[in-house]
């Protein structure tokens, strides 16, 4: 029974090592496993029981160094990938202008990269790819859209209803009029009476103040398409 518990034992390291061999067949503990296996079965032929039984043990012990070692390592490569993919949607989301049209997600995707780098430098490449996939996911999230408007040039009441109430109110402005002193404030210094909101005429040029972190750009023209306001993004 001994023998036979002894004989099970080597074959079962045997295969412990050559299933864990896989890319990194070449790792020092994979090769004292297979050494020692070797050792094991020398000794079990000679009679050697019990020094047969030492050197299964030593082998069972490298074997599993041996998993630990690949498991790292395919670890590591995965982490490096991820940095590797999350580096590359980050140059696209830069390309879109994504820290000016979305400072929230491109600010968080960069920190969950710096993270990712930082947990590859200690090793923990577990966390660094899950750091790597958060960075992905957000700046996967940003696309390409037209800046809203920094200024918008006041037309007449008859054509427009034009006031700082309404045109707050308008998408493309903060798609809110109860935000409308924001304009107010921003512009007074330039009114014929800045002690009266609603003294604005014609042709005046009115600055649409960023409130939310949102970019804005250029003068408001009614041909170009404006994704809303949303507050926060």
């Amino acid at each position: 029974m001994k023998k036979r518990l002894i004989a099970l034992f080597i074959c079962f390291i045997a295969v412990v090592s050559f299933v864990c061999a896989g890319s990194y067949v070449d790792n020092e503990y994979n090769q004292l496993a297979k050494r020692y296996t070797a050792m094991a079965e020398q000794a079990f032929d000679e009679g050697e029981y019990d020094l047969a039984v030492e050197y299964t043990v030593k082998a069972e012990e490298n074997a599993d160094l041996s998993q630990a070692y690949i498991a790292m390592m395919l670890n590591k490569a995965d982490a490096e990938k991820q940095i590797r993919l999350a580096k590359n949607q980050k140059l696209q989301a830069e390309r879109m202008r994504g820290p000016e049209t979305y400072p929230m997600a491109f600010s968080a995707g960069d920190t969950a990269l710096a993270n990712a780098e930082d947990a590859f430098t200690r090793e923990d490449y577990i966390s660094s790819s899950t750091y790597a996939i958060e960075a992905i996911q957000n700046f996967a999230g940003i696309k390409e859209v037209t800046p809203l408007p920094k200024f918008y040039v006041v037309r007449p009441w008859t054509e427009s209803k034009d006031c700082f109430w309404n045109i707050s109110g308008r998408a493309y402005v903060y798609n809110n009029p109860l935000l409308w002193e924001n304009l107010y404030q921003a512009n007074k210094g330039g009114m014929k009476d800045p002690s009266d909101p609603d003294v604005i005429y014609p042709g005046m040029k009115i600055e649409i103040p960023s409130i939310s972190g949102e970019f804005r750009e250029g003068t408001y023209n009614p041909s170009t398409k404006y994704e809303a306001f949303t507050p926060g993004k």
